[in-house]
């Protein structure tokens, strides 16, 4: 995860720089230039690590190295956060002294864009030490540059062969006898190839239909397909079967010889190199002939590089079909191109069931024993394979482990073991699965690992985890205002690579409300963050039994801690306190969170109010306040908060109208309303509004309710860019004109 955290970084290096704050930069004399030095470093050693990591999970000393590298630059990342710590600081202090009643909003809307009027810190010694960091954190690095050199590690850019090199070219050879559980998928896929398979149009090209098997790294794809492309109904309907193992990159002319060779049958695929030639050649070969290509796989997404073969496959014979194996359904939808009207050429294939997993795995752990020893070792093994979760290749990979273990205590280690801690595993199964995570992006890489902090079969809500991403800082330093949208973005990106699974959707919803992770692939982000090195230590607390830790020693994330309120986590971005019914008030000292960007205090019924000095918390984004029954009004410093997005209910403050919404226009998402004057109209994001309208006790009669709410109605008039709105209580005449 080195490449993860060195490119945040340079992220943040590079928009401070942009900005052109010199005096803010020059902090001392020279600092400017060692920050510049230093992001010169770590884009020098961004461009080895991809092959760093490679080496890193056989050899220690790269990874010993890797750690060392990781470690160096959060330490960077923290000074960073130092930085703006200090400036943060300075606003909070400066606004106090000049008796500021609202922060404008200019200020601290950019996670690391530092404000004009803050160019210097009141204190030298601050300067200072923050300048003696940089200058410490690159010489540091300088020395892990140096020792980079030892190791040889090859540039950026994947070598052509780096996938093939893992994974072997596969053929259409299978022995059947060795596959279980997958005859209702064959089925299923055969009756796809056979016959029309769906709508009139559905994946069609030309006249060829391209299907596709979606999945997982070793949930059997290529296996699936091998069964369809042998199965005598699919041999009796094709005049040609071809099968290519394409993998990455996705070379069009070595396809396009695979192909001429396999029709023409010939003992080694045509000289040339021109694609024009190879696909005239190739057209010729398939012209008026119902073929069957499959295209094992797969993993670009780039149209440009298929829509060549694809336009000379057309010329193939009627009821020709392309069998796609790849892991991301974005692949699939792809290579269908315009055609796909659904998905019902898309095949996502499915685990195996407990019984079917055994059968595979005993069938290499038990190779060659007798029949006493097998009954020995079933009842453990039966219980080793639900590790497994019906993934055929972590069956393959416990069974060959487990075939040269002969005493059943051997065997209950392996039980007792988490699968990441097996070094057989990781050699032979998570290379796998690291195909999948080395083509992501940084950004992407330290989302799905993220995920690990959830407990094992666990239903995770989406909505949640985009939030706890922003709150990590995951979602970029410009995620004020659309990190909900970019963040579902990194959702789909990594449901569509097949890493998540079991999506619920309500019935009136397209989107994924909420997922669950298979547990190889949770074990694989499990190892993940094991493998980000020393600073992962004495990030765990005892009284937080579902803690969310940041890459530092100290806490940024905090979910369901109480205890946190009464100590001094200054670190935190984020806190959850989440259906905490107990929760009365929340002290002063919580205002000392001067970096808390995200309160959570959903559903907690008993909270009556909030702490007077919450001005304080100037970076303060998301306050989500649903199901706080007892809240009744805010205090009126939540009106300084000018960088709030997110407000789930809004009140009076201390008895008044809500006119000091007016300042909060960067509020989105959704609002519950119970007042006037709020200025809606400048509120632009929010896409779901609730008002409600209580009819006063001390209301004269009814005609002048009747007066005061048709008033209040046309008073609020929101924003154009509202999607759903819900009146509550309204006993007015008539609707407002802007409805």
């Amino acid at each position: 995860m080195a490449d993860a955290i060195v490119s945040v970084v340079l992220e943040r290096i590079a928009a401070l720089v942009e900005e052109k704050i010199r005096d803010e930069v020059n902090l001392v004399r020279g600092v400017k230039k060692e920050v510049l030095k230093l992001s010169v470093d770590l884009n020098t050693v961004r461009n080895v690590l991809e092959d760093a990591e490679k080496k890193g999970y056989k050899e220690k000393s790269i990874k010993d190295w890797l750690t060392w590298l990781e470690n160096t630059t959060y330490e960077m990342d923290d000074v960073l956060d130092e930085w703006n710590y200090s400036i943060l600081k300075f606003q909070i202090e400066q606004s106090s002294s000049d008796h500021a009643d609202v922060v404008p909003p200019n200020k601290c809307t950019v996670r690391f864009c530092i404000p004009c009027s803050c160019l210097c810190f009141k204190k030298v010694s601050v300067r200072r030490g923050i300048a003696l960091k940089i200058k410490q954190v690159k010489e540091r690095l300088d020395l892990i540059l140096a020792e980079k050199d030892r190791f040889h590690f090859d540039e950026i850019t994947s070598q052509p062969s780096d996938r093939e090199s893992w994974r072997g070219q596969t053929t259409s050879v299978i022995d059947k006898d060795e596959v279980y559980g997958r005859d209702l998928e064959r089925e299923a896929l055969v009756s796809k190839l056979v016959g029309e398979g769906g709508s009139s149009e559905e994946g069609l090209i030309g006249g060829i239909r391209v299907v596709s098997i979606v999945g997982v790294g070793g949930l059997g794809k290529t296996t699936l397909a091998q069964l369809a492309y042998n199965d005598s109904r699919v041999m009796n309907c094709f005049e040609l079967r071809i099968w290519i193992s394409v993998s990455d990159p996705f070379n069009e002319v070595e396809i396009a010889k695979g192909i001429v060779a396999s029709v023409e049958k010939l003992d080694e695929p045509p000289k040339t190199n021109q694609l024009e030639m190879l696909l005239q050649r190739l057209k010729e070969s398939i012209s008026g002939k119902k073929f069957l290509l499959v295209m094992d796989d797969v993993w670009t997404e780039d149209d440009t590089k298929w829509k060549p073969l694809k336009n000379t496959l057309k010329s193939g014979g009627t009821g020709s079909k392309v069998l796609v194996t790849t892991r991301n359904e974005r692949v699939a939808i792809m290579m269908m191109g315009e055609f796909i009207k659904n998905d019902q050429m898309i095949h996502r294939l499915g685990v195996l069931n407990d019984e079917d997993c055994w059968s595979l795995l005993r069938r290499i752990a038990l190779c060659g024993k007798n029949k006493d020893e097998c009954e020995e070792f079933e009842n453990t093994g039966k219980k080793i394979t639900k590790k497994c979760n019906g993934l055929p290749l972590a069956a393959k990979t416990l069974g060959s482990l487990l075939r040269f273990k002969n005493t059943l205590e051997e065997w209950e280690s392996v039980l007792n073991s988490e699968i990441w801690e097996l070094e057989e595993v990781e050699d032979d199964l998570f290379r796998h699965l690291f195909l999948s995570y080395n083509e992501l992006s940084p950004t992407l890489k330290r989302c799905f690992s993220y995920c690990a902090v959830f407990p094992k079969d666990t239903r995770i809500n989406v909505d949640e985890l985009i939030t706890r991403w922003m709150a990590m800082g995951y979602l970029g330093s410009n995620a004020d205002d659309d990190w909900k949208v970019r963040g579902r973005g990194y959702f789909d990106k990594l449901a569509m690579r097949s890493l998540f699974q079991d999506f619920y959707m309500k019935d009136d919803d397209i989107r994924i409300e909420s997922f669950m992770m298979h547990d190889i692939v949770h074990d694989f982000a499990e190892f993940l963050r094991k493998n980000v090195g020393s600073r992962m230590k004495n990030t765990t607390c005892k009284d937080c039994s579902h803690l969310l830790v940041s890459r530092v020693e100290k806490y940024r994330s905090l979910c369901q801690c109480e205890e946190v309120l009464d100590s001094t986590c200054f670190e935190l971005i984020h806190l959850d306190l989440y259906g905490n019914r107990g929760l009365r008030e929340l002290p002063e000292s919580l205002c000392n969170l001067s970096k808390l960007e995200s309160l959570d205090v959903n559903w907690c019924s008993r909270l009556c109010g909030l702490p007077q000095g919450i001005h304080m918390m100037k970076k303060l984004k998301h306050l989500y306040n649903k199901g706080t029954d007892s809240l009744k009004q805010y205090p009126q410093g939540i009106a300084e908060l000018t960088s709030l997005v997110t407000l789930d209910k809004v009140f009076l403050c201390d008895g008044s109208q809500v006119g000091w919404l007016k300042n909060l226009n960067r509020l989105s998402g959704k609002a519950a309303l119970n007042a006037r004057k709020a200025e809606l109209g400048k509120k632009m994001h929010i896409q779901e509004l609730r008002i409600y309208l209580y009819r006063s006790t001390t209301t004269a009669s009814s005609s002048s309710s009747t007066s005061v709410s048709n008033e209040v109605l046309d008073a609020l008039h929101p924003h154009p860019n509202l999607q759903h709105l819900t009146i509550e209580g309204y006993n007015g005449s008539r609707l407002p004109g802007w409805i």
